[in-house]
C-alpha cells in the first residue's frame, strides 16, 4: 500500500495547524511555507478536508483555515479517508463500496486464502491510523524538539 501525496501532505498540513495554531485560523501561505507544499495544491487538499468536516474556513483579512474539532478528536484515519478513495492493501480485499473489482471478476472468490490476509492487514491499518490523533502527533513533535511558530496577528 502506498499513500498518495494528497494524504501525506494533508496529514502534514493538519499536523501543522494543530501544532502551530490549535483552534486558531492560519492562512494557507503560512502552512505552505512551513510544510513546503504548494499553496494551490494545499487549497485543493483543504477542500476535501473541509467537506469531510475536519476543517473550517473563514474569509477576510483575519480568515484562513482552522481545525473543525479539537486535535484530540481528529484521527489520522479520518484525514487519510478524506484524501484517499480507500485504504486497501490490494484491490480485491475491500468489501462493499471499497471493493474496486466485482467479486465475479475473480476466479478465486470465496476460495482465496490470501484475500483473508489482506483483509486482516487492512483492518490492522485502519485500527492503527484510527488510534492516533493529531494531538498525539503534536506531542511527538514536542518530544522531537520541533519548534512551534508563534501565531501572527494580521
Amino acid at each position: 500500500m502506498r499513500l498518495s501525496t494528497k494524504s501525506r501532505y494533508g496529514l502534514r498540513a493538519m499536523f501543522d495547524l494543530a501544532f502551530n495554531c490549535g483552534m486558531q485560523s492560519a492562512q494557507v501561505q503560512d502552512i505552505s511555507r512551513r510544510q513546503q507544499i504548494s499553496s494551490r495544491y494545499l487549497e485543493q487538499i483543504f477542500q476535501g478536508l473541509k467537506k469531510a468536516g475536519l476543517l473550517k474556513s473563514k474569509r477576510g483579512p483575519n480568515g484562513g483555515y482552522a481545525l473543525a474539532r479539537p486535535a484530540e478528536e481528529i484521527t489520522l484515519l479520518e484525514v487519510i479517508s478524506a484524501t484517499e478513495q480507500d485504504i486497501l492493501m490490494v484491490d480485491c480485499s475491500g468489501t462493499g463500496k471499497q471493493c474496486k473489482r466485482r467479486k465475479s471478476d475473480c476466479n478465486f472468490e470465496g476460495n482465496c486464502i490470501t484475500q483473508t490476509v489482506w483483509q486482516e492487514a487492512n483492518k490492522l491499518l485502519e485500527d492503527y491510523f484510527g488510534n492516533i490523533t493529531l494531538a498525539e502527533l503534536c506531542q511527538r513533535g514536542d518530544e522531537m524538539g520541533m519548534a512551534r511558530e508563534p501565531l501572527v496577528k494580521r
